[in-house]
């Protein structure tokens, strides 16, 4: 991810959403966050601040943590895992290769072992920004599994969706899943189009997870609060009325600048947010469906 995107990242995605990228160029982009800890199990937790949400296995064996958000807020993330139990992380697993996901690999990753989907390294080790000890080490291609702190975390990837390298992570034992940003609770989903993203491949992948997940199951979201399966099914139906919608669209010949005119059903538009607008939605479902 280049430094523009970055940046863009963390005035948009910091805390609810609401601080703007001038403020943050003005003063220290990271100074104001608050990494707050949800304890979803004994051993597992959700770690809440700026950029993707952080999963924790804490136990016996340590500590593995999913996605580390920004390199600037290392230590206060470090602060937060100290709180529920001490030592350095082991394990680090990236979701995808966004940086306000893997932005804290430069320093996690000097005592701790990341691991991702093969085409996480291929697109972080393209990036000049990411030193060798922030590079995934151990890569996979449909998935692995950790065993760690008494139970079982697996890895399972998910093709072209919100990018090329998303992975999903389940705990065997505890019902907490980790969907990543193949999930954005209440709100518009980012694809990344350039990256591999596809908006058929992302709704195709929920309703493959929607199948694999429990009733009672804790989900992770890649950004927003904690959710639950009901949220995740509002969160499909959203994408299926998007893309049956556009798709209506196209067939009727109607080019992007009179769809953006015409503007979003109503019953979408409650969906929009600072980063994901209604215009930059329709963009994102035209550019996305136009060639199928």
């Amino acid at each position: 991810m280049n430094n523009i995107l970055r940046l863009a990242l963390a005035g948009l995605l910091i805390g609810n959403y609401g601080t703007s990228l001038g403020c943050l160029a003005a003063d220290d982009k990271f100074a104001e966050v608050e990494i707050t800890a949800t304890k979803l199990t004994e051993q597992v937790y959700m770690l809440s601040g700026a950029g993707g949400n952080i999963g924790v296995s804490a136990g016996e064996d340590g500590l593995l943590i999913i996605d580390d958000q920004f390199a600037p807020l290392a230590d206060k993330i470090s602060a937060a895992l100290a709180n529920i139990q001490p030592g350095k992380p082991k394990y680090i697993v990236n979701t995808h290769y966004h940086g306000d996901h893997t932005g804290g690999n430069s320093i996690f990753g000097q005592q701790g072992i990341i691991f991702a989907h093969d085409n996480v390294l291929k697109r972080l080790a393209s990036d000049e920004d990411y030193s060798k000890q922030a590079l995934p080490s151990i890569t996979y291609d449909q998935g692995i599994k950790i065993h760690f702190n008494d139970d079982t975390l697996s890895l399972m990837y998910l093709p072209a969706g919100h990018t090329d390298g998303d992975s999903v992570i389940f705990w065997r034992d505890a019902p907490v899943v980790h969907m990543g940003d193949l999930f954005f609770k209440d709100r518009f989903p980012f694809i990344d189009l350039k990256a591999g993203g596809s908006v058929g491949g992302f709704r195709d992948n929920v309703a493959t997870l929607l199948a694999k997940i429990d009733d009672e199951a804790k989900i992770i979201p890649g950004h927003g609060g904690l959710a639950n399966k009901q949220d995740l099914i509002k969160f499909k139906q959203m994408l299926d009325t998007s893309i049956d919608w556009m798709n209506t669209q196209l067939k009727s010949g109607k080019s992007l600048g009179a769809i953006k005119q015409q503007g979003l059903p109503e019953a979408l538009k409650q969906w929009e947010w600072q980063f994901i607008s209604q215009e930059t939605w329709i963009e994102t479902l035209y550019n996305g469906l136009k060639a199928n």
